[in-house]
């Protein structure tokens, strides 16, 4: 091995950093899938095009045209940042971009029209650092998504990417590296926040003989995209960290499995793979060491089990994805029957973080049993949503009212739904809880993957609790009894209370049937999928009874118990409802007044939108 290994990295680095410094004024525009599908592509050839006369330039003699992976303020994009011109400009399209070359890079005249709107002040904001969705969060595993080129390995190299792996290849200690994981307190990030350290110490006590790594990268919660941002923003970190871990753990062989609805993160990936090895930082003899490790990529179908690692791992093998019983556990009899650590996205993009600033750095974060940051991708009723990171501990309020911007439309905040499909909901007597593993398990709820869903007062918690009954059932493996018909059953009750068949006895059944399913399933898809039934149960149980006992949907939203009618005093006899409604349940003859039969109406209130004297509404 390289006696001056880390002499040899700096050295790397500083070139890698000139040749930044060398592309002159860099316009970092975002290119991760949220916002490729908002048009970035287009902006980027834009600026291309009008960035390659530079000549009436007064600062600068070259432009560079950066894409970069998710910024993470989705609800703004496209996305573009100009770092040395100190500005953010939101929901970019193709045609500003001449606008933006001709009035700020060449004449530092910024386009105010394009500026972020704080929606409190009215008032435009320039910076990222002065936007609170981005000042009030802390950034770990993002640090370089959408600052870096994601398929440029000199960038990686140029904010210390590899350091880590060389640091701990020329120490050369596989225990110190277990440790140092273990003192930073890091948590698994994907769902039951097992100790990482642990985790790697049960694997690294039966080294001996061939065992590997597994990258958990199937994100399957809906709205979910905290992995696939790392993936396709900062994809060499993610190596890094695997390398890491497979060198702590004595494995020489690596699979990252991702769904195969994520082609960009794939295809990033990919390439981030190949550029890694032709320079030595993967492969064999990795930086002219001993250590070798080799990383596949295994393409996931999409299902949703195949996020518990049994499942997962039976993919890889090419059978079907089916949780298996534990013990063995993985670190014993994982892959290909040999011992295997596996950890999610986020957990590996972490340790080189960890490695380079220490463990009393990252636990210097969060709470006494929940260390360091946590990324969350906040949707639903909220004015910002997006993808952010926050130290453990952080609670709801800060999310959702400060990082969040509140709710949209003024409405009032009624529940937030935390962990994914098989996580809880929450009030907002709980929106000053710290957001950590034990005080949200406490309440009901979980971190999870870290998905939160914001609901308005007028969102139907029974028919949250029917969806995500629905996800779940459709979801399940089948394998065991209790999550195959229990869900299904559960499933059958809900869609009975939101269809106004409801019985009061239905509420102790659901109950009872949520317990079995979560004592009697095999794996913890099972054992999570009753939270969103139990936890509206504990916290909102009045609406279940209203839609039992008084046939009413307290927020209006279930569709059987809405009753359409037609004001007599109002209705002038045009017939316009009539002709309009899909089934023929309006009857009535020309200038008088008309009538709903509700046996026939559907409630799909076209009858509502057609009326032009608004004698037509709804209870």
């Amino acid at each position: 091995m390289t006696t001056d290994l880390m002499t040899s990295i700096k050295d790397e680095q500083e070139k890698a950093q000139k040749h930044i410094q060398e592309q002159g004024l860099r316009v970092l525009v975002c290119a991760g899938t949220g916002c490729v599908a908002n048009g970035s592509l287009k902006v980027i050839e834009k600026f291309k095009e009008l960035g390659a006369n530079v000549s009436t330039l007064t600062d600068y003699d070259k432009v560079t045209i950066v894409p970069t992976g998710c910024h993470g303020f989705c609800e703004q994009g496209v996305l573009v940042i100009i770092p040395d011109k100190h500005v953010t400009y939101v929901k970019v399209k193709a045609e500003d971009v001449e606008e933006i070359v001709e009035s700020h890079i060449k004449n530092n005249t910024p386009v105010e029209r394009l500026l972020y709107t704080d929606p409190k002040s009215g008032e435009h904001v320039h910076k990222n650092d002065d936007i609170n969705f981005y000042a009030k969060q802390t950034r770990t595993a993002l640090a370089n998504c959408g600052k870096i080129n994601a398929e440029s390995i000199d960038e990686a190299i140029s904010v210390r990417g590899y350091e880590a792996l060389a640091n701990i290849i020329e120490k050369n200690d596989p225990d110190w590296v277990i440790e140092e994981i273990t003192k930073s307190g890091l948590r698994g990030r994907g769902g039951g926040g097992f100790p990482t350290g642990s985790k790697w110490k049960f694997t690294a006590a039966n080294k001996g003989g061939k065992s590997y790594v597994v990258c958990n990268g199937d994100e399957g919660d809906p709205g979910a995209f905290m992995d696939r941002s790392v993936m396709e923003g900062d994809p060499h970190k993610l190596l890094e960290g695997m390398a890491i871990a497979g060198f702590a753990v004595g494995a020489d062989e690596a699979y990252i499995y991702v769904r195969a609805e994520y082609p960009l993160a794939i295809k990033r990936l990919r390439k981030a793979i190949a550029d890694a090895e032709e320079r030595h930082f993967l492969g064999k003899n990795i930086l002219g060491s001993d250590f070798s490790f080799t990383v596949h990529i295994k393409e996931g179908a999409g299902a949703f089990v195949c996020g518990e690692e049994t499942a997962l791992l039976a993919s890889i093998e090419g059978e079907r994805g089916m949780p298996k019983s534990k013990p063995p556990f993985p670190a014993n009899k994982g892959l290909f029957g040999r011992p295997t650590l596996i950890n999610n996205v986020e957990t590996l993009a972490n340790v080189p973080v960890i490695i380079l600033r220490g463990a009393d750095w990252f636990s210097s974060m969060g709470t006494e049993n929940a260390k360091g940051t946590k990324t969350f991708a906040l949707t639903g009723e909220v004015n910002n949503t997006g993808l952010i990171e926050v130290p453990m501990g952080t609670t709801l309020r800060e999310i959702i009212f400060d990082i969040g911007g509140g709710i949209r439309g003024g409405k009032k905040f009624k529940a937030v739904q935390i962990g994914g499909p098989s996580g809880g909901c929450l009030t907002e007597e709980h929106l000053d809880l710290p957001m950590d593993y034990d005080t949200l398990k406490s309440v009901g709820a979980m971190v999870g993957s870290g998905g939160l869903v914001v609901m308005a007062e007028d969102t139907c918690m029974v028919e949250v609790a029917r969806f995500f009954m629905n996800f779940t059932k459709n979801e399940s493996c089948g394998k065991c009894v209790p999550c195959r018909e229990g869900t299904k059953n559960m499933l059958k009750i809900l869609e009975k209370i939101v269809k106004g068949k409801g019985e009061m006895k239905d509420l102790e059944i659901l109950e009872d049937l949520a317990r079995t399913v979560v004592d009697g399933s095999l794996c913890g898809l099972g054992k999570t999928a009753p939270n969103p039934v139990l936890s509206t149960l504990k916290y909102f149980k009045d609406e279940y009874i209203a839609h039992i006992r008084d046939h009413k949907c307290p927020a209006g939203v279930c569709t059987a118990m809405k009753k359409i009618s037609i004001n007599p005093e109002l209705c002038k006899g045009c017939t316009k409802c009539a002709r309009t409604c899909p089934v023929g349940a309006i009857e009535g003859t020309v200038k008088n007044p008309h009538k709903i039969d509700q046996n026939k109406c559907i409630k799909c209130e076209a009858c509502l939108n057609a009326c032009p004297f608004k004698a037509i509404g709804k209870e």
